[in-house]
């Protein structure tokens, strides 16, 4: 059975799988020990009949518009999502900026409205559907990040829920997060650094922060949390859909909070 939990619009915390399956959200298997085919990637995963289904009842279930005959719909290929490596704020050397969390694919309903898929790659190597969330930040930050640097990393600080492309010693910001955070002209892969090392280097694995359980989305995130803990589970778990899909819904919070501003 697959995991898969609602991010962003899901505001008020986490349902279980066992809750989601009671609702419909999530098919299980046809038959009882029958296995499920895995999916061969993440564009397979978030374009399966069961998926489209969820989809559906990801996009009725406010009661923006009911359902209809029309189904949604997969717009482009899966990209990798990268966010803020905490090997790069401890300095590790050779770490790379950031490294990948999950894989997201764009979905568009009949009358326009976006979500992103977030897939993550099971212990069993077969991909899974871990979240459904509103708008489409993922791909189209990766799209912009592409246009802005080419060949460039694109990435997430989810603490301050900025995006970035870097590529060599430059760093540029996608949006106003970022902008803020590095400035028009963007930073050197050098200042970035020693940037988040004074804003998150005591929040690393190990650290007291971690020790208390906040750190990685083990805690339990406030309804308005000063600061968004530096995740670091998502990678060691990936394949842990459920624990997975926690670590990236704290992620996700401050996201929400922002459309909802908007």
């Amino acid at each position: 059975m697959t995991t898969m939990t609602y991010g962003r619009a899901a505001a008020a915390g986490l349902l279980s799988a066992a809750c989601l399956v009671a609702l419909g959200a999530v098919p299980a298997a046809a038959e009882p020990g029958v296995p499920v085919p895995p999916a061969a990637g993440p564009d397979q995963a978030a374009s399966a009949p069961a998926t489209l289904d969820t989809l559906s009842r990801f996009f009725a279930r406010d009661g923006a518009r009911a359902r209809s005959a029309a189904r949604p719909r997969i717009e482009g290929a899966a990209v990798p999502v990268r966010v803020l490596s905490p090997d790069f704020v401890a300095g590790k050397a050779g770490a790379p900026v950031a490294r990948v969390e999950f894989h997201a694919s764009k979905a568009v309903a009949p009358d326009g409205r976006t979500a992103s898929l977030w897939t993550v790659r099971g212990p069993d190597g077969a991909w899974q559907v871990v979240n459904i969330a509103t708008g489409d930040d993922e791909t189209r930050y990766t799209a912009q990040g592409a246009r802005a640097l080419p060949g460039g990393l694109v990435f997430r600080e989810p603490q301050i829920d900025a995006w970035y492309v870097q590529r060599g010693a430059k760093v540029l910001p996608l949006d106003e997060d970022a902008l803020r955070a590095v400035g028009r002209n963007g930073s050197s892969l050098a200042a970035y650094r020693a940037r988040v090392a004074a804003a998150y280097g005591d929040k690393l694995p190990g650290s007291a922060y971690a020790g208390k359980g906040a750190a990685g989305g083990y805690g339990t995130p406030s309804p308005a949390p000063a600061e968004e803990p530096l995740l670091t589970t998502a990678s060691a778990t990936a394949g842990a859909g459920a624990v997975l899909a926690l670590s990236l819904l704290a992620a996700a919070a401050r996201r929400r909070r922002r459309e909802t501003a908007g």
